[in-house]
């Protein structure tokens, strides 16, 4: 399975599980179970979008596509700016 047929299908697991709108996959990597996926998702929609809170969620997806685990790992203002290196 393609890399982005991977992420695209955790998306779509995380979010009929959840309810919640998925954003954006921050990250894809391959891992003994299959592949491990960041994605970001929609918790609180707020006026103005910059006050949204999102959840950053880690899952871990076997290699036909299927969802393994997952968890939220993060949860977060959209406007927050966070630097890589104190993560």
């Amino acid at each position: 399975m393609k890399p982005s047929e991977v992420a695209r299908r955790a998306k779509e697991q995380l979010t009929a599980l959840t309810g919640l709108d998925a954003v954006t996959v921050s990250g894809l990597d391959k891992v003994e179970a299959g592949w491990s996926v960041t994605v970001e998702m929609l918790e609180l929609k707020k006026i103005p979008d910059s006050s949204d809170v999102l959840g950053s969620y880690q899952c871990v997806v076997d290699d036909e596509g299927n969802l393994l685990s997952y968890k939220r790992t993060l949860r977060y203002r959209r406007s927050d700016v966070m630097d890589d290196r104190a993560v």
